[in-house]
């Protein structure tokens, strides 16, 4: 029996589902780009350099971001919703930086850069700082001029540069990190100024920190004792080579009552590696919301 008018698939049908599909396509490449290849720093560790060949910077505690000259993305591919005022204006050259507010509200940002909605009052005291122009073919120290004209002349005032100095000796860069570190800074950053830019761990860009930090994921929580009764007293974390130990400090009390979930990874801090390879006096710093991209 032939089917009835009702019962043939129409024209506009076939239109809505493709039209659908294609929506949802769309979608789904908004919210994840490509992983750009970004420049990552090595620990300075004991490696000896000539300080006055870098600049050196503050390392700040805040999201890396990427401006592709359209809008922001997180480095791990991931679009930044932002309010419409926070980018208007911004030139149309990819810029490398880092969402910022203050020293020790990392929490913050990280919690705006999550959200997928963009509230103005939150986002007033948030700066994107810029540290590097990718697409710049120029050295370094070329970079840092052009990083400095291109943030005076756009004139956001939400749009600024970190701040960039010459080197001069390893004194005054110990007593540099000893300043810092003292006002609640994470460490420094130092960029040759020959360097070009390039995907991938730099052996001429480094973080010079008075501890390490690395990343773990969560896969037990040790019940707290005490004045943590109740609470967590530890997390059991698993580092990438299936090594695994316990991150007893570092946490809140808010952190203890509801601790990061199993699954989830965690950056800790500790200050080198025991005889077995383990870390030493390991301490929870802060969750990890997205793993950086592959090098």
């Amino acid at each position: 029996m032939p089917r009835s008018r009702t019962d043939r698939p129409t024209w506009s049908r076939a239109v809505a589902v493709c039209i659908a599909a294609l929506c949802l396509i769309g979608a789904t490449a908004a919210a994840a780009a490509p992983v750009p290849g970004l420049m990552l720093a090595r620990d300075l560790g004991t490696t000896r350099i000539d300080v006055d060949a870098y600049f050196v910077s503050e390392k700040l505690d805040g999201v890396r971001g990427r401006w592709d000259g359209r809008a922001l993305w997180t480095r791990g591919g991931h679009r930044i919703v932002t309010p419409a005022a926070f980018t208007r204006g911004w030139p149309d050259v990819p810029m490398d930086g880092e969402l910022w507010i203050a020293r020790d509200r990392f929490e913050a940002v990280s919690a705006l850069v999550r959200s997928a909605r963009a509230d103005d009052a939150a986002w007033a005291p948030v700066r994107f700082m810029v540290f590097d122009l990718p697409a710049h073919p120029g050295p370094f120290a070329e970079r840092v001029q052009a990083m400095r004209t291109l943030v005076a002349r756009t004139a956001h005032p939400q749009l600024r540069m970190v701040t960039q100095t010459p080197g001069t000796s390893r004194a005054a860069l110990d007593a540099q990190l000893a300043e810092v570190v003292a006002a609640g800074g994470e460490g420094l950053m130092l960029h040759h100024r020959d360097a070009r830019y390039g995907a991938g761990r730099s052996a001429a860009l480094f973080k010079f920190k008075p501890h390490d930090d690395a990343e773990a994921r969560v896969v037990a929580h040790t019940p707290g004792k005490g004045k943590y009764s109740g609470m967590l007293g530890a997390l059991e974390v698993e580092h990438h080579d299936g090594r695994r130990f316990r991150i007893g400090t570092g946490f809140s009390d808010a952190q203890r009552a509801q601790p990061p979930a199993l699954g989830t990874w965690v950056t800790y801090r500790y200050n080198g590696l025991t005889s077995t390879g383990l870390p030493r006096f390991a301490r929870f710093l802060r969750v990890r919301d997205e793993m950086p991209p592959p090098e």
